[in-house]
């Protein structure tokens, strides 16, 4: 049995969203992040450390779609799905009262064995939402 080539880090994730210009003025006025590509299909946001939040329209990508390099398979998700975006450490306070001040509310807290913190909320289509410190995981 051989071994896999090596994967070098998580590149996209997506989310399907139902209504997109509600969910990229609260992924951008929100959380900050950075569209690098906006369309009424899919918007695609600059997340940290080269990666990607991918924002779907729900249902509309469902088709494969030919694109100038190739096929792009055709896919989609619904209900509640989890993400966590990685925050430095430290910084759990600043950002409880940022999204308390922008009328987020925190669902849960956490505090990891390990040292880190986890703020957990929902975005306007339901999926949870974590803010994560290090020391949540051995790599991180």
């Amino acid at each position: 049995m051989t071994q896999p080539p090596p994967v070098s880090g998580l590149l996209e994730t997506a989310l399907y969203v139902a209504d997109m210009p509600r969910a990229v003025g609260f992924f951008r006025d929100v959380l900050g992040l950075r569209p690098m590509l906006e369309g009424d299909r899919l918007t695609a946001f600059d997340a940290g450390r080269s990666g990607v939040l991918l924002l779907f329209l729900a249902g509309a990508s469902l088709e494969d779609m030919s694109s100038p390099g190739g096929m792009v398979p055709g896919h989609d998700g619904s209900g509640p799905v989890h993400m966590a975006f990685a925050i430095p450490a430290g910084s759990a306070e600043a950002w409880r009262t940022h999204l308390a001040a922008q009328g987020v509310m925190l669902r849960s807290e956490v505090a990891w064995p390990r040292g880190g913190q986890s703020l957990y909320f929902e975005d306007p289509d339901g999926h949870v939402l974590e803010l994560a410190t290090p020391g949540l995981w051995p790599n991180y």
